[in-house]
C-alpha cells in the first residue's frame, strides 16, 4: 500500500499535554442528577433528533449521552480544546466516574445488547490497563465488563507513539508550543511528557442474554478497588439485536475445521471453505462464534455471510512480520482482502453479517492491517461491525461499482473507508462511523482518479484527527445527505482539498443536504479556526464546478464556511467559482464565509443566524489591491440573517484574521 498521506511540518498539533490532568477539573460542571423516573433522552450526535430528521445512517440503536442520564459522577466538559478528554467526547462532554461512582440510563426501547464508549486512564509507561465496569440492569441483572486502554492513547508527533516517554519522533518540525524548530534551536526547548495524549476513547459490546423492557434501568458501576482512578462514559447505545440467522446451503466453516471457540486458528480452514463454496458456486456461512485470523484471507469471486455482526466474530491478533512485506508492511492481522489491482483485483466479492475485531495499538502508514482492503469490483460489503484495525476500509484501486451500506465502523487508528486510486461508480451509504484516527471517510484520488462516486446518508461522528468526509480530487463525486459532528483537530466536518498530491478536480463537485455540528476546528499553525465545511486549495487550484446546497452548518466552533489556499501559493492557485444554494447557518464562533484565498463564490438563499463576528471575512489572497479583495461574492437574493450586507459586495476587503470567538448557543429549530 502506498503510505498513508505524510503530514507536513505544518500538520502537527498544539497544547501541552501537562494540562491533560487538570483538564478534567478544570471543565467539570456540578453532578446533574435527572429527576427520578425521567424519560431517556435519545440523541443523535448529542442533538435532537428533530433537528437532524432525514440525515445520516438510520442505525438499529438508540444513542444516549451520559451527561443526560442520572449520575452522582461529575459531568465534564463542554470543550472543544484538543488533547482533553471533554474534546473528544460525543457532544463535546461525558461523565468522569470514580470508584464507587455510577450513572444509570433508562431504555427508551426494549433492548438485548449494549455498547458503551469510554476512556480509562493509560498505563504510566504505555500499553494501556485494563479496569472492570459493573452493568446492571432493572437492578438485579448484573454482568461485568472489562474495560482496557491498550487500544487508545496515542502521544507525539505524526504518526504517534503509544509510548508516554518517548521523545519528539520529528525534532526538525515545527512545533506550535514552542514557536520553533528545536532542532534548531540553542539549547533545546524541554517538551513536557507525555506530549500531545489523543485518541482517548474505546468502546465495547455486550449481549444481556435476555431482553429488557423500555423504562428498564441501566447502571454502569466502577467496582470500588478498581485499577483505573477513573473511568470516563461518553455514552450508551441500546439496541435489540435479532436472533443469530442461517444460511440456506451455504457451506459450513466448521465443516472444514474451522473453530468458533478462537482456540485455534480458523484462516485455513476458512480458505478451504472459500475454495469449495467458488468449485460448487454457494456461499460460505460463518456460524456464530468467534473465529481467530491472524492474517489476511484472499476473497475473489465468493459470498461470505455471518450470522449477524453481534454473533460471529473475526478476531485476531497483530501479527511482526519476519521481514518486510513487498509493499512495506512489517505487520499483518485479521483481514479479508481483494487481490491487488495490478493483480487484476477481485470481483464478485460479498460479505455481510459479522465484525472483525483487530489488534492495532500504534499507526504505522505502511502497514496492511486493515479489515478490507485490496481491490474489489463489482462487490458488496454489507452489514459489517469493524473494530480496532488500522482502517476499516481501504481500497486500493483501480477497481469499480463497489457498494459499503449498512456498516458499523469505529475505534480506527486511521481512516474510516478511504476510496484510494482510481475507485469509480462505487456508493457509501448508510454507514455509522466514531473514533477514526484519521479521515472518517475519504477519496483520495492519487495518480488516478476516483470518479462517479456517491458518499451519501453517513453519520460520522468524532473523528479525532483530520475530518469528517474528505474528497481529495477526482471527477463527478457527490457527498450528500451526511451527518458530521464533533471533528477534534486539523480537519472539517466536510472538506474538499487539492493537496496530498491527488489528480486535480474536474467535472462536478458537489455536496448537498448534509448537516454538521460542533465542526470546523483550531489550525494550531496558521491559528485560524477552519470552516465546518472547508475547501483547501495547495497543489493546485479547485477548478471543478462545486456546489453546495442544501447543507446545514450547526453550531459552528469558528466558520461555517472556509475557502483558502496555502500563503506560499496564493498567488498561483486559486478556487474560481463555487456556489452556494439554501443553505442554514446555525450558529458560528467567528463567520459565516471565511476567504483566503483568490476567486469567487454566489449565495442563494443563505440564512444566518447567531454569528459570532461578521458575516464575511474576506482576505482574498492577502494582496489588498485597491480594487478590493481577490475573492469575490456575488448576492443571488434571498440571503436572510443580515450576515451578506450589500456594504460588502462585490468584493469589499474585511479582513480578520482572528476575531473573538463568541460559543454560538444550542441550535434549534428553524
Amino acid at each position: 500500500m502506498s503510505p498513508r498521506r505524510a503530514r507536513t511540518k505544518a500538520s502537527v498539533g498544539a497544547l501541552a499535554c501537562a494540562l491533560l490532568l487538570t483538564a478534567f477539573d478544570a471543565t467539570a460542571t456540578p453532578t446533574r442528577r435527572p429527576a427520578p423516573g425521567s424519560r431517556p433522552v435519545v440523541t443523535r450526535a448529542a442533538l435532537d433528533p428533530k433537528l437532524v430528521a432525514g440525515r445520516g445512517a438510520e442505525v438499529p440503536f438508540d444513542e444516549q449521552e451520559a451527561e443526560n442520564a442520572t449520575t452522582n459522577g461529575r459531568v465534564i466538559g463542554p470543550d472543544r480544546t484538543p488533547y482533553t478528554l471533554p474534546s473528544e467526547a460525543s457532544g463535546r462532554t461525558a461523565v468522569q466516574l470514580k470508584p464507587g461512582q455510577h450513572v444509570e440510563f433508562v431504555l427508551p426501547r426494549a433492548a438485548n445488547a449494549l455498547t458503551v464508549r469510554y476512556s480509562i486512564p493509560d498505563a504510566p509507561e504505555g500499553g494501556g490497563i485494563t479496569a472492570p465496569l459493573d452493568v446492571t440492569v432493572a437492578g438485579r441483572h448484573r454482568r461485568r465488563m472489562t474495560l482496557t486502554s491498550q487500544y487508545s492513547w496515542l502521544y507525539n508527533q505524526y504518526p504517534f507513539t503509544n509510548d508516554p516517554r518517548a521523545d519528539l519522533l520529528h525534532p526538525d518540525w515545527w512545533i506550535t508550543e514552542c514557536s520553533c524548530v528545536p532542532a534548531d534551536t540553542t539549547p533545546a526547548p524541554q517538551i513536557t511528557k507525555p506530549f500531545r495524549p489523543t485518541h482517548f476513547y474505546d468502546e465495547q459490546r455486550l449481549l444481556l442474554g435476555r431482553t429488557h423492557a423500555a423504562g428498564e434501568r441501566v447502571r454502569l458501576t466502577v467496582p470500588r478497588g478498581s485499577r483505573a482512578a477513573w473511568t470516563v462514559i461518553d455514552l450508551l447505545d441500546s439496541e435489540l439485536v435479532a436472533p443469530p440467522r442461517g444460511v440456506r446451503g451455504g457451506v459450513d466453516v466448521r465443516a472444514f475445521g474451522a473453530d468458533p471457540t478462537g482456540r485455534r486458528d480458523a484462516a485455513p480452514a476458512i480458505e478451504r471453505a472459500i475454495g469449495a463454496a467458488r468449485r460448487t458456486g454457494r456461499p460460505v456461512y460463518l456460524p456464530p462464534g468467534t473465529y481467530q485470523v491472524n492474517r489476511h484471507i484472499v476473497v475473489d469471486d465468493v459470498t461470505i455471510t455471518g450470522a449477524g455482526s453481534w454473533y460471529t466474530i473475526l478476531k485476531g491478533r497483530e501479527v511482526t512480520l519476519d521481514r518486510p512485506a513487498p509493499d512495506g508492511s512489517r505487520h499483518t492481522g485479521v483481514g479479508l482482502y481483494g487481490r491487488s489491482a495490478a493483480s487484476g483485483g477481485s470481483r464478485n466479492v460479498h460479505l455481510s453479517g459479522f465484525a472483525i475485531e483487530g489488534d492495532v495499538r500504534e499507526r504505522i502508514d505502511d502497514d496492511q492491517v486493515n479489515a478490507i482492503g485490496g481491490a474489489m469490483s463489482d462487490s458488496t460489503v454489507r452489514g459489517l461491525y469493524l473494530h480496532r484495525t488500522k482502517v476499516g476500509l481501504w481500497f486500493d484501486g483501480p477497481m469499480s461499482n463497489v457498494r459499503v451500506t449498512d456498516n458499523v465502523i469505529t475505534d480506527q487508528i486511521a481512516d474510516g473507508l478511504n476510496f484510494h486510486t482510481g475507485v469509480t461508480g462505487s456508493v457509501v451509504r448508510n454507514n455509522f462511523v466514531r473514533n477514526t484516527g484519521d479521515d472518517a471517510l475519504a477519496m483520495w484520488s492519487q495518480g488516478t482518479a476516483d470518479a462517479d462516486n456517491v458518499i451519501s446518508r453517513n453519520t460520522v461522528q468524532s473523528p479525532t484527527l483530520a475530518n469528517g468526509i474528505a474528497v481529495y480530487g477526482g471527477r463527478d463525486n457527490t457527498v450528500s445527505g451526511n451527518l458530521v459532528a464533533d471533528p477534534v483537530r486539523e480537519g472539517s466536518a466536510l472538506h474538499a482539498g487539492a493537496r496530498f498530491g491527488a489528480e486535480p478536480f474536474t467535472g462536478r463537485l458537489r455536496f448537498t443536504d448534509n448537516t454538521t455540528v460542533r465542526a470546523g476546528t483550531f489550525e494550531l499553525n496558521w491559528r485560524i479556526g477552519l470552516g465546518a465545511l472547508w475547501l483547501y486549495a495547495l497543489d493546485r487550484s479547485i477548478d471543478a464546478d462545486v456546489r453546495v446546497t442544501g447543507d446545514h452548518y450547526l453550531d459552528s466552533t469558528y466558520n461555517a464556511i472556509m475557502l483558502v489556499s496555502e500563503f506560499g501559493v496564493k498567488d498561483q492557485y486559486g478556487i474560481p467559482e463555487v456556489h452556494f444554494k439554501d443553505i442554514r447557518v446555525d450558529g458560528t464562533g467567528t463567520s459565516v464565509v471565511s476567504a483566503r484565498v483568490r476567486g469567487s463564490a454566489t449565495f442563494e438563499n443563505v440564512d444566518a443566524r447567531n454569528v459570532g463576528a461578521v458575516g464575511v471575512n474576506n482576505c482574498g489572497a492577502f494582496n489588498f489591491p485597491p480594487t478590493g479583495s481577490e475573492f469575490g461574492l456575488t448576492d443571488r437574493g434571498g440571503n436572510d440573517g443580515g450576515w451578506l450586507a450589500d456594504w460588502l459586495l462585490p468584493n469589499t476587503i474585511t479582513c480578520d484574521d482572528r476575531p473573538p470567538v463568541v460559543p454560538p448557543p444550542a441550535p434549534s429549530p428553524w
